[in-house]
C-alpha cells in the first residue's frame, strides 16, 4: 500500500500504481486533512472579501482581465473542463491513464493548490476501483499544463464523459451509479488546479523511464550474446581500459559485459585485434543511456513531487502566488534527451544484427543465421526479413528523435507565447521506446540463434557460457523455437515484445 500525503514518491511508486502492482490510499490524519483544507478555506475567505483570484473571479488565460460575477463563480470550473473537451488522436491506455491520475494526485496532495480533501479522495477512488478516464493523447502544448487531456480527468471526477472500467469503455455516470460514487461539484479553483498542471507528461515520463532503464540492461545482454556469436573480442571491455574514461554508466555497462563474457579469457578471434564499432563501442553507446538515467530521474521526480499549477495557494500564510509552474520544460528536455539515447540503442542492435546476418562479417555462420540443414539451405532464408524489419523500425525511431521542445507555438491570443511541448516529447519518447523494443526483440532472436549455431558448429559449448547467457536463450525459446525451417515470425516477435514489457529476463543486480 502506498499512502499519499505530502511525502515524495518515486518513479517506481508511480509505475507500480499504474500497473496495479500496489494499492493506493490517501492519508487520513487530521493534521494532513487540515493542511489540505486550509487552502480551500482561504479561497472561500477571499471570495467573501471579494478578492480577485485568477481563475476564480476572473476568466482564464488571456481572459484574465474579464471579471466573473460572484453569482457565476461556482459555474466557472465546469465551463473550464467543458470547453477543453476537444482532445483528438488515440486514447491513453489504462496503464497510462492511471499514471496520469496518480501524478496529478501527488502534485495536488502537496497542499498548495487550493483544493479540498474531498477532491483528492475522489482521485483515490478512481485508482482504487480502477476507473480510468478516457483521455485523448493530442491537444496539449505543455504549458498552462496539460489543459485539454486533464479536462477529461476533471470531467470524470464530476461524473461526466467516459471511462475504462472492467475492460470496457463506459459512461462515467453509469459506472458511478453502479458503485455508489457521488460526482463532485468542483469548488472555485479546483477545475484550474486539476487541469493547470503537468500530470500527463509526467505520468508518461515515469513509464518511459522504467522502460528505458530495462532496455539499457537488455541491450547489454544482447551485446554479450552478439559478441559470442560473432567471435568478438571481450578484451574491448577491459576494466583498466574503462578506468581511463570514467563515465559511471559506461563503466557499468562494460562491467556487465565482462561478467557475461569471462573477459579474462583469450579472444575468440585472435586474428582480429579490433571488432567493428557496434561491438567494440557498445558500452559507449549504451553507457550514454545508462548515464542519462541519473539526471532524467532527477528531472522527472522533481516535477512529480512539485505543486505545478497556477496560481499557487499558500493557505497557511494566506498568499495567492501567480506564476508559471505549469510549464513542462524539464519533462520536455528529459524526454527529448531520453528518446535520443534510446533510439541509439535501436541503431546499435540493428548494426549488430546486420553483421550477424551477413556472411562477409559473421565469421562462418550461415547467411541470415538460418538453421536449415545443407539439403534445404538454398530455399531457407532465416532471419533475412526480420533484419529488414529491424532496420525499418530503427529508421523510424531515429526519425522521431527530432526534439519536440524546440517547436514552441504561441497560442491563446499570445498569452501562452512560449510553451514546452512536454507532452508531445513524452509521447514521442514512448513511440521511440516501442520501436526500439521491436528492434531489441529481433536482436534477441538473432543473437540466440547465432550462439546456438556456434554450439552446433562445435565452436563453443554450453559449459563455456555463463549461466545468465544460457538462461536468456532458454527464456527466448519459450516464445520462439530455434529457426530451422522458414516460418512466419510475427507472433514470435510479438511474444518477445510482450516479455520485454514484462521485464521477463532478470538482468544484472
Amino acid at each position: 500500500m502506498i499512502t499519499v500525503d505530502n511525502t515524495p514518491l518515486t518513479i517506481e511508486d508511480i509505475v507500480a500504481i499504474a500497473k496495479q502492482q500496489v494499492d493506493v490510499s490517501l492519508s487520513e490524519t487530521e493534521t494532513y486533512k487540515r493542511d489540505i483544507e486550509q487552502g480551500a478555506e482561504f479561497i472561500q475567505k477571499l471570495l467573501k472579501e471579494e478578492g480577485v483570484v485568477y481563475g476564480v473571479t476572473t476568466g482564464y488565460g488571456d481572459s484574465c482581465t474579464t471579471s466573473i460575477p460572484l453569482n457565476l463563480v461556482d459555474e466557472l470550473p465546469q465551463h473550464l473542463y467543458t470547453f477543453h473537451g476537444c482532445g483528438l488522436g488515440e486514447n491513453l491506455n489504462v496503464e497510462q491513464g492511471r499514471a496520469v491520475l496518480i501524478s496529478r494526485l501527488v502534485s495536488l496532495a502537496k497542499g498548495f493548490s487550493g483544493v479540498s480533501y474531498g477532491l483528492l479522495n475522489q482521485l483515490v477512488l478512481l485508482l482504487q476501483h480502477n476507473i480510468v478516464p478516457v483521455i485523448p493523447q493530442e491537444g496539449s502544448v505543455g504549458a498552462s499544463g496539460d489543459l485539454t487531456p486533464l479536462s477529461y480527468v476533471a470531467a470524470v471526477l464530476c461524473g461526466e464523459r467516459e471511462v475504462f472500467y472492467q475492460g470496457e469503455r463506459r459512461s462515467t455516470a453509469e459506472v458511478f451509479s453502479a458503485l455508489g460514487i457521488s460526482p463532485l461539484r468542483l469548488k472555485p479553483k479546483e477545475g484550474l488546479a486539476i487541469m493547470n498542471g503537468t500530470a500527463v507528461m509526467t505520468g508518461l515520463a515515469c513509464l518511459a523511464f522504467k522502460r528505458a532503464e530495462y532496455l539499457a540492461k537488455l541491450s547489454t545482454r544482447i551485446t554479450s550474446m552478439m559478441t559470442i556469436a560473432l567471435k568478438g573480442n571481450a578484451h574491448h571491455f577491459d576494466e583498466i581500459l574503462f578506468s581511463v574514461k570514467p563515465h559511471p554508466g559506461q563503466q557499468q555497462v562494460a562491467s556487465w559485459l565482462r561478467e557475461d563474457l569471462h573477459a579474462g579469457e583469450p579472444p575468440r578471434n585472435p586474428n582480429r585485434l579490433q571488432d567493428r564499432y557496434s561491438l567494440r563501442c557498445a558500452p559507449h553507446v549504451i553507457g550514454v543511456l545508462q548515464d542519462s538515467l541519473t539526471w532524467t530521474r532527477g528531472f522527472i521526480e522533481n516535477e512529480l513531487n512539485s505543486a505545478n499549477d497556477n496560481p499557487i495557494i499558500d493557505g497557511e500564510g494566506e498568499h495567492v502566488l501567480h506564476g508559471g509552474h505549469f510549464y513542462g520544460g524539464h519533462i520536455a528536455f528529459a524526454m527529448d534527451g531520453l528518446k535520443t539515447a534510446v533510439a541509439n540503442i535501436a541503431d546499435l542492435i540493428d548494426r549488430q544484427f546486420a553483421q550477424l546476418a551477413d556472411t562477409k562479417f559473421n565469421h562462418g555462420l550461415p547467411a541470415n543465421v538460418s538453421g536449415a540443414s545443407a539439403p534445404r539451405a538454398n530455399i531457407n532464408h532465416g532471419l533475412k526479413a526480420v533484419q529488414i524489419g529491424a532496420s525499418a523500425w530503427t529508421a523510424e525511431a531515429l526519425k522521431n528523435t527530432m526534439p519536440a521542445s524546440v517547436f514552441s507555438r504561441s497560442t491563446e491570443c499570445h498569452n501562452q507565447d512560449k510553451v514546452s511541448m512536454g507532452t508531445i516529447a513524452a509521447r514521442d519518447c514512448l513511440r521511440v521506446l516501442t520501436l526500439t523494443e521491436q528492434v531489441v526483440a529481433a536482436g534477441l532472436l538473432a543473437c540466440s540463434q547465432g550462439v546456438e549455431l556456434r554450439i552446433l558448429q562445435n565452436e563453443c559449448s554450453s559449459e563455456q557460457l555463463s549461466p545468465d547467457i544460457l538462461a536468456t536463450i532458454e527464456k527466448v525459446r519459450e516464445y520462439s523455437a530455434f529457426l530451422q525451417e522458414d516460418r512466419a515470425l510475427e507472433q514470435d516477435l510479438r511474444g518477445l515484445i510482450s516479455a520485454i514489457n514484462d521485464e521477463a529476463w532478470p538482468l544484472y543486480e
